[in-house]
């Protein structure tokens, strides 16, 4: 049995989608104890941090069984009667798995884990809102940025040592990449904007290369007219910590920004105009921004970046 108030959370989405839950996650936690079923690497961040007790893979589960007509399996009617509410951030749109699910569980909430296309509601506050009657909650959602576990930090120190980065340097944080190529900064823009950051402060960057980053990084490179300390793939713990202790942060709209954000890393974040207001961060230290030219152009950013940095302490140091 997971526990008296225990809750298990369905979301198997990807690294930013997840994290715009952190609200709603806090807000579950108060109710009791939390168990996240999503991708293997985000429960293991989750619970890292200390936001869920426990995490299972979403392909562990055997939840496949709830879009069928076959009786459940008894190991998966057990496991879901354990909970004293099941939270699915999926599969809203099935109505075999609705039906099944609503069986099978003592309590359950099943929403989209975004608002509808109308809905003039950002995706973090719809998933606080789909569980705020579920457990009573009528406090303002905790928007806090999330603390780094002390070794964490200690493990980027010694990554970054690795790297010839000083413990005295001041970090900028650059991700260039994202999820889809139409919401990444161009990269002589984005290159153009860390220029002339670097022309006013002294600053140590550092660019983030993701998995799926090594074009987008290697375009703003070729744009880049000085040197630039490369963090190639790091672990998300690694990350996290290396993001938490940055002076500034720039990136385009992606999981590592909202990363960037939830564990308050003070910075600027490059949204397609369309999707900024749906896709807004929760927390205060990020500053959203449209991605266009009449909105907000490199020189601006720059500026924003500069002010930012300087009144950064150097928490590395």
């Amino acid at each position: 049995m997971a526990g008296r108030g225990a809750t298990l959370v369905i979301h198997p989405g990807a690294l930013g989608d997840v994290l715009q839950a952190v609200p709603a996650l806090r807000a579950l936690r108060a109710a009791g104890s939390i168990t996240f079923a999503g991708q293997p690497r985000l429960g293991g961040l989750l619970h890292g941090l200390g936001l869920v007790d426990a995490a299972v893979p979403f392909d562990a589960l055997g939840i496949s069984a709830l879009f069928t007509g076959e009786p459940l399996p008894a190991a998966l009617e057990e496991r879901l009667t354990g909970f004293a509410r099941v939270v699915s951030w999926f599969g809203a749109r099935d109505a075999t798995y609705r039906e099944r699910l609503g069986r099978a569980a003592r309590h359950v909430v099943i929403a989209s884990p975004v608002p509808s296309d109308t809905s003039p509601v950002p995706v973090w506050r719809q998933l606080v809102d789909t569980v705020a009657d579920t457990i009573g909650a009528t406090a303002s959602p905790a928007t806090a940025p999330v603390p780094i576990p002390a070794p964490w930090r200690i493990a980027a120190i010694r990554a970054l040592d690795r790297l010839g980065v000083r413990p005295d340097d001041r970090l900028l944080v650059v991700h260039p990449g994202a999820g889809a190529a139409w919401k990444c900064w161009p990269a002589n823009e984005l290159a153009h904007a860390i220029a002339l950051v670097r022309r006013e402060e002294d600053v140590r960057v550092v660019v983030h290369q993701g998995p799926a980053d090594r074009d987008a990084v290697a375009r703003m490179l070729r744009e880049l007219a000085e040197p630039t300390t490369l963090l190639i793939e790091p672990e998300l713990p690694l990350l996290s910590a290396v993001l938490s202790d940055a002076a500034a942060y720039l990136g385009s709209d992606s999981g590592v920004s909202h990363l960037a954000a939830a564990v308050g890393a003070r910075g600027i974040i490059r949204f397609p105009a369309a999707t900024r207001d749906r896709w807004l961060p929760w927390s205060s230290t990020a500053r959203p921004l449209a991605l266009a030219p009449e909105v907000e152009r490199p020189d601006d950013v720059a500026r924003a970046v500069a002010s930012i940095l300087r009144v950064s302490p150097n928490a590395r140091a």
